[in-house]
């Protein structure tokens, strides 16, 4: 018979202590994990349970940064993880890969590297702790895909893999289940998480072309200061959701790629031709405010327009 899911709430701890406690918590539930925020307004809570070899937890907190200490990840085995955004967003490092994770989206993670997750605000995740070897034997390519690339919430096979992972937190607390159904039940999970991946590589391949396509006409058309998420997305005949995914596959969204560009413009441009002055290089680069873009050139490359031409 099932049992009630173990809920653990930060507001039943004295506000200085919170961070402390949920500190205890993460790491007693998954070895090496440390999480930091506001002390002073923490305020967090989880649902956590088990199912045969599948440990999960679901999170609620605000803005924090997760991480994870490998070596003291090992300790707990060779397991790998899947962190299922249910609502909010963060941004998911590992070996030298960001991503940015949006409802929906998820990605596998390796517990035996390093991580980090900037949560946003009202961040609502699903996590699934498993043994390596169950996955790998679903997937013998396991490693070229461990943090590699986010699961898109788009895809078919994740929207059913998200749907099941919500039916197991709703059925209850199944660790003292019949074993002969908990193996069933955990093998529909590693099925349904090897479709999900395998639908992941072809959406990957598509989001490839469609990057380059994006690439080149933010390429095209950026002088124009008119070019924002909403026009690329007209010139391709796709939503503006489908290019926020196709960006989030690089790390990037597309508001940051196209400054960054036209910044990179702007610094070659100041060099390249010295006759022009800083507000000219400013318009011909896309930008139609140069107060705004003296700015944003500094905070990029630490100096003022006129000091980086004049240092080159």
């Amino acid at each position: 018979m099932a049992q009630e899911i173990e809920h653990i709430l930060t507001r039943q701890v004295p506000q200085p202590e919170r961070l402390e406690f949920w500190n205890r918590i993460a790491s007693e539930t998954f070895c090496g994990l440390t999480v930091d925020s506001e002390r002073d307004t923490f305020d967090a809570e989880m649902w956590r349970w088990s199912l045969g070899d599948l440990t999960m937890i679901r999170p609620r907190s605000p803005n924090a940064v997760v991480q994870r200490n490998a070596r003291l990840a090992r300790s707990g085995g060779d397991r790998v993880m899947l962190h299922f955004q249910h609502a909010g967003s963060c941004l998911h490092a590992q070996a030298d890969k960001v991503l940015h994770l949006r409802a929906g989206d998820s990605i596998l993670t390796d517990s035996n590297e390093d991580y980090r997750v900037d949560l946003s605000s009202d961040n609502d995740m699903l996590v699934v702790e498993m043994p390596r070897l169950a996955v790998i034997e679903r997937m013998p390519n396991l490693q070229e895909v461990l943090s590699s690339y986010r699961i898109s919430g788009e895809t078919p096979s994740s929207r059913v893999l998200h749907d099941f992972i919500l039916s197991l937190w709703r059925q209850g607390d199944q660790s003292n289940a019949d074993p002969v159904w908990a193996q069933g039940i955990t093998d529909v999970f590693y099925n349904l998480l090897a479709m999900a991946l395998t639908d992941r590589n072809v959406h990957v391949q598509s989001d490839a072309r469609l990057i380059n396509r994006l690439k080149a006409l933010v390429k095209a058309q950026l002088c124009d200061p008119e070019l924002r998420t909403s026009k690329l997305a007209e010139e391709l005949g796709v939503s503006i959701r489908t290019v926020q995914n196709a960006f989030a596959t690089i790390g990037e969204t597309p508001s940051a790629y196209i400054l960054n560009q036209r910044l990179q413009m702007a610094a070659d441009r100041l060099v390249a031709a010295p006759h022009l002055s800083v507000t000219s290089v400013a318009y011909e680069s896309g930008f139609n405010d140069c107060s705004y873009f003296t700015r944003c050139f500094k905070q990029k490359y630490g100096v003022s327009p006129t000091s980086y031409r004049a240092a080159h």
